[in-house]
């Protein structure tokens, strides 16, 4: 792997990392204090537990974990452009814009890493009959 590989590997683990923990630490915060849906906090910060699943394989860098949370990243991409369309509150949009945000860099950091971690296929020529 050149340099420039390597770099580009590094800049998207970091990118799903923070989308990732930025998500984590954004929905407990609007749920629980900065717009919940209920006063003094709501269920709803339940709605992290899925991320909290991907949290240490996307530290250590397993391919698989990255894989299979990019598609888990699209239900927060969703809930975020839902709420920022429908909330009547201007602080709970914002928030669903913050999550819609954190949701793509998340994705897109996932998407990159894991392309350009998968292993290299074998050229060989097929022989003939």
């Amino acid at each position: 792997m050149t340099p420039q590989q390597q770099a580009s590997v590094r800049l998207s683990s970091l990118a799903a990392s923070v989308g990732l923990i930025g998500l984590i630490f954004l929905g407990l915060y609007w749920e629980m204090a900065g717009a919940p849906i209920h006063p003094g906090g709501s269920w709803m910060v339940l709605k992290i537990t899925p991320l909290l699943f991907a949290v240490f394989g996307i530290l250590r860098g397993t391919r698989y974990t990255y894989q299979w949370s990019s598609l888990l990243a699209l239900l927060y991409l969703m809930e975020g452009l839902v709420r920022a369309t429908s909330d009547q509150s201007p602080a709970s949009r914002a928030f669903a814009w913050c999550e819609v945000a954190l949701a793509c860099l998340y994705f897109g950091g996932a998407v990159a890493y894991a392309r350009l971690t998968r292993p290299v296929k074998a050229s060989g020529i097929t022989q003939g009959k």
